[in-house]
């Protein structure tokens, strides 16, 4: 599959976070309380989208941490977002069944929110183990892809999820299959009566994604490690949600998909994917290609100006992946 974005994104380097120098100077207390060290270096993760701070942080005494921080009052969505991956790691990780992510060691102020009054209640503050590892290579190189596929098809018949209250993937993507009427009003440039069947794709979508698998929901390369000693662990456990036990995988191949990888040629080739009913996967990939192209179209944030040409990226890969799967003869992307 040859890539059908002319976007071009530095990988790795799309977030625009805090530094540690930027956070108060009681949340930095705190952190070096919780951490049993003053920090004397700082390595901030710059992979991803959201402004909030994100760093390997470097001891006195020679140890590594990784912290999130995010401001109740000014980055609200970011330590929402926090707030919930601690939730997330706290009760998957109570099960006692194996969870393919860096342990949840401490948090602080994940309780209801307290307002912005300036103390340290006020921050969503996460201690993650840190492990030492790289991100996912870019383009995808094939032992990359198929690490990080094995895993996926680990996490779909795990246990980690067996009595914890989870929301369902057809719950927290209710709004999805709607996100085509904007496309069609945002992107001229599509074939009508490619997205008029795109869009009664993705109206089923509800039923495909049914399943009772833990799903992780944002496999993406900033959000996958691949650990110096060989494991793949799977981090940003904001969403987890209960559904059919192969989406992770083919959500997983969008951005390889976006690089040129013959994404089809995966699917076929993975047992995971390669036993979904075909429908099903269509279905899936209208509505995710929906939900990109139409986000993409939104005001480009201050806080990530990298975030909307992403979501066209993604957004096109999947148009272009269902048009494949569909026969459609798109003449690139647009309508002659």
């Amino acid at each position: 599959m040859t890539s059908v974005s002319t976007v071009d994104l530095p990988h790795g380097r799309t977030a625009q976070r805090l530094a540690w120098v930027h956070l108060p100077p009681h949340v930095r207390r705190l952190v070096e309380q919780r951490c049993g060290t003053e920090v004397v270096g700082a390595q901030s993760c710059t992979g991803g989208f959201t402004p909030g701070f994100a760093s390997v942080l470097v001891g006195a005494d020679g140890s590594r941490h990784y912290v999130k921080a995010a401001s109740v009052g000014a980055q609200r969505a970011s330590a929402l977002t926090y707030r919930g991956e601690a939730a997330a790691l706290s009760a998957l990780g109570a099960t006692g069944a194996p969870l393919p992510s860096p342990r949840l060691l401490w948090s602080h102020g994940t309780g209801p929110a307290t307002g912005a009054t300036g103390r340290p209640d006020d921050w969503v503050v996460l201690g993650i183990e840190h492990v030492a590892a790289r991100a996912p290579r870019r383009p995808w190189p094939e032992d990359d892809l198929d690490a990080v596929l094995a895993v996926l098809a680990e996490l779909a018949v795990s246990p980690a999820a067996v009595g914890v209250d989870l929301t369902t993937v057809a719950e927290d993507l209710a709004d999805w299959p709607a996100q085509w009427d904007r496309v069609a009003a945002l992107r001229p440039d599509l074939d009508p009566a490619r997205v008029a069947e795109a869009s009664a794709l993705a109206a089923g979508l509800a039923e495909a994604v049914v399943g009772d698998a833990l799903v992780h929901g944002d496999v993406t390369d900033d959000n996958v490690l691949i650990a110096d000693d060989g494991r793949v662990l799977l981090c940003g456990w904001a969403w987890p949600a209960l559904g059919a036990e192969w989406l992770d995988s083919l959500w997983a191949l969008v951005g390889p998909g976006s690089d040129g990888v013959d994404v089809e040629a995966v699917l076929r080739r993975t047992p995971l994917l390669a036993a979904a009913p075909p429908d099903r996967v269509d279905t899936v990939l209208a509505a995710t290609a929906g939900y990109f192209l139409a986000s993409s179209c939104a005001k480009v944030p201050t806080w990530s100006p990298y975030l909307r040409a992403a979501q066209r990226r993604h957004g096109e890969a999947c148009w272009a992946w269902l048009a494949r799967r569909r026969g459609w003869d798109l003449g690139g992307l647009v309508r002659r």
